[in-house]
């Protein structure tokens, strides 16, 4: 055995999870991602997936994607830098661009890639950068791979942030970078006071709007709409693969700002371009999410709803402002057994463990689509009441 394999082989904390038989990833789906799946030949209730808007198999978008299909082919075979731009790729970012009310737009193979490749551009050497420590795996790549100083302030906690930004040289650059919506606790950026601490320290905000698009604000405008803020937001990212019911991601900001990206960002222009399927299919996702507000108002029907039954049943939930539902554990072992057993009795939840938390805050992430049923709602959290009373996590 060679030194690396020979490293790499003293990691067996999957396998000691198997052997308990709790280990809780890579299940395998055999149907289009919906309210319902297919594991294992039978139905499961899917409350693990980002589908916010339950588009995902909608026939408006598989139409769409095959007719890209036919006219496109497969792939670009090339960077947007090369010979990889299509004319729906540019249309997809004057749309986009538009719906935010920037003047620009850059389109991405995936969201992560924008996050790595954007923020190491916006800041470097004698710049600043300001991160909530709650921020997404992404953001923290991106910060690390940027030169600039990184500073980190407790999760949505303004007196910190301030702190921090006080610290900062005040003619440098300083970017503060937040989830609109933090993805496991599901509670939202006090985007209206960051903004008053840009416009006294002289800062920059970008904003993750990853989980907040098609989800708040008007027409699904995201968070920064829902608070009225998005023109004192220098840079709005997300991504394709949750309400848009596709895969990419985006950044929009003024016509300067992504003029430097677009010739700069390298996961951008080292990274082959979006597919013509999926880009087609961004672009019916948000023609409907524009069009059709019913589907927004059944996505928070159905939240609030679920947020009331928990609350009532006992479950401790946070600080969560969205359709993401965290229900608490405070225990890796009980977090892969929760997860464990409401699976076999039919409910399909996600276990969210370290690194994605702090030990002590492990939880099961909860999360519902616009078309999700109130009976479905009812029978995933009758089940998993019993499954956590069992348990001795709730009474």
């Amino acid at each position: 055995m060679n030194l690396l394999s020979e490293k790499l082989g003293k990691y067996t904390l999957p396998q000691q999870y198997k052997a308990l038989g709790i280990y809780p990833y890579f299940r395998e789906i055999t149907s289009h991602q919906d309210t319902e799946v297919t594991i294992d030949g039978r139905p499961v209730l899917m409350f693990g997936s980002n589908a916010y808007t339950g588009l995902t198999y909608d026939q408006r978008i598989v139409d769409a994607s095959i007719a890209a299909l036919k006219k496109y082919g497969t792939g670009c075979a090339g960077s947007r830098f090369l010979n990889g731009t299509l004319d729906i790729h540019v249309k997809l970012e004057k749309e986009l661009a538009a719906f935010l009310g920037k003047e620009d737009c850059l389109c991405f193979s995936t969201g992560f890639t924008v996050n790595e490749g954007v923020i190491p551009q916006l800041v470097g050497r004698g710049d600043y950068i300001l991160c909530d420590d709650r921020d997404h795996a992404s953001i923290v790549d991106g910060r690390r791979l940027s030169f600039a100083t990184a500073l980190r302030f407790r999760h949505n906690d303004m007196e910190d942030l301030e702190k921090q930004l006080a610290k900062c040289e005040p003619d440098a650059v300083k970017l503060i970078v937040v989830d609109g919506v933090f993805s496991m606790e599901g509670d939202l950026a006090p985007l209206p006071e960051i903004v008053r601490l840009k416009k006294k320290y002289n800062a920059a905000i970008y904003v993750d709007e990853a989980h907040g698009l098609g989800v708040f604000g008007r027409e699904g405008r995201g968070v920064c709409d829902h608070f009225g803020v998005s023109e004192d937001i220098d840079v709005i990212m997300g991504t394709f693969s949750k309400s848009l019911a596709s895969l990419g991601g985006f950044v929009a900001a003024d016509n300067k700002i992504i003029n430097f990206l677009r010739h700069n960002a390298r996961s951008y222009i080292f990274q082959a371009s979006m597919t013509p399927a999926a880009t087609a299919a961004t672009l019916e996702a948000l023609h409907i999410v524009r069009t059709e507000p019913e589907r927004q108002e059944r996505l928070w029907d159905v939240t609030n709803y679920a947020l009331k039954r928990f609350r009532e049943a006992g479950f401790e939930i946070g600080q969560t402002e969205s359709p993401i539902i965290p229900l608490y554990v405070h225990d890796v072992d009980k977090t892969f057994e929760v997860t464990a057993k409401a699976f076999d009795e039919g409910v399909f939840i996600n276990p969210v463990i370290p690194p994605a938390c702090a030990p002590q805050d492990t939880l099961v992430r909860f999360a519902l689509m616009a078309t999700h049923t109130r009976e479905q709602v009812d029978r995933g959290i009758d089940i998993l009441t019993r499954v956590f009373r069992e348990m001795g996590i709730i009474r």
